[in-house]
């Protein structure tokens, strides 16, 4: 089965089970439920830049969010009941192609030096226009440091994730010591991780889709390389590297509308490039959109366009260039195996 198929698929085996009397698990569940709150996430050492002026629109309605929610940011993983791991029980090994194996437990995590970085992660399996998208301000220790410590030998292209279910993902060892802002986090909005999201750590890698990188409950790291080891979605068709694509959203409007002034707004996101245009695309005639301030190329930019909707039936469109100079594709493919292209399209009639 293909990614989205499996997590539908899982989604209803799940509320089967629970009908069917799962319900053993869900109490022992609920009465062992650890304590996110336990954890006090303090003063980062390396506070993320203020947001700059005019980096977030908020006054336009139904543009999303500059910072998604915690309650409203997308889940996707194969957990079928969310792990409880406590903080005190919690260690990472890093181990495999290094010269100093090392295990790391949730009080040393916590005595490092704790950094806080806005970030934009996204799920390869989105289509255009869809909603697996989600920005949030991490806090937590530089990855690459610790990889650093524990001495990573040569030839070592791998990271191979695993979290405490065992699920494993593949990162290339790469874009982890490359300078971005790679996390083993503990935060998020300024709160401990909620459970459905990692709690008490995951990783937080900057420009890479979230089945490569985005490893939550990780409680293993082994350093290999792709050719010896193949990942959970690798082995599923689906690519080994997953850097994000350059893509955009039209947020509103979704409906019919009145003649007049209509605001039409999205966001747009190339993580670790960031956003340098986005242009609208009016029945075929495209006009350039105003930008928020870029906060920093690894998270998405919101964009607006003044429309003067005139009555009738009209097709909207959006499209984004990267600070490389790359324009998104108008060709149309699915997210198999390394990202959905195209641009989103939304028809509307206008009164």
């Amino acid at each position: 089965m293909d990614r989205r198929k499996f997590l539908t698929a899982g989604g209803s085996a799940a509320a089967v089970a629970a009908a069917a009397g799962f319900g053993g698990q869900y109490l022992q569940d609920k009465r062992f439920a650890v304590n996110t709150a336990s954890v006090k996430i303090g003063a980062p050492t390396v506070k993320a830049p203020t947001l700059p002026k005019g980096a977030e629109i908020t006054d336009i309605p139904g543009l999303s969010a500059f910072y998604t929610p915690d309650s409203q940011f997308y889940r996707v993983d194969t957990a079928l009941v969310v792990p409880q791991v406590s903080p005190q029980s919690w260690q990472l090994r890093v181990h495999g192609m290094v010269d100093r194996p090392l295990t790391l437990t949730f009080a040393e995590l916590m005595k490092r030096p704790m950094v806080d970085h806005d970030v934009t992660l996204t799920c390869v399996s989105d289509s255009v226009g869809g909603g697996y998208i989600g920005n949030a301000r991490w806090q937590g220790a530089l990855l690459a440091d610790l990889l650093r410590e524990a001495g990573v030998q040569r030839g070592a292209s791998q990271i191979v994730m695993r979290d405490v279910n065992g699920m494993n993902l593949g990162v290339a060892t790469d874009p982890v010591l490359d300078g971005r802002v790679s996390l083993l986090a503990v935060g998020m909005n300024g709160q401990p991780l909620p459970q459905e999201h990692g709690f008490p750590v995951r990783t937080v890698v900057p420009g890479l889709y979230g089945y490569v990188s985005a490893c939550k409950w990780v409680v293993d790291m082994e350093l290999t390389t792709f050719s010896a080891f193949d990942a959970y979605w690798s082995q599923r068709g689906w690519s080994q590297q997953g850097p994000i694509k350059t893509e955009s959203r039209i947020d509103t409007p979704k409906g019919g509308v009145a003649a007049g002034l209509v605001m039409v707004a999205g966001v747009a996101w190339a993580q670790h490039r960031g956003i340098e245009a986005v242009e609208v695309g009016v029945d075929g005639t495209w006009r350039q959109a105003k930008l928020a301030v870029q906060d920093t190329i690894d998270t998405w930019r919101q964009w607006y366009y003044p429309w003067q909707a005139t009555p009738g039936r009209h097709t909207l469109q959006v499209r984004a260039t990267d600070k490389t100079g790359y324009t998104q594709t108008a060709m149309r493919h699915a997210p198999e195996p390394n990202g959905a292209t195209g641009y989103h399209t939304i028809q509307l009639t206008v009164a």
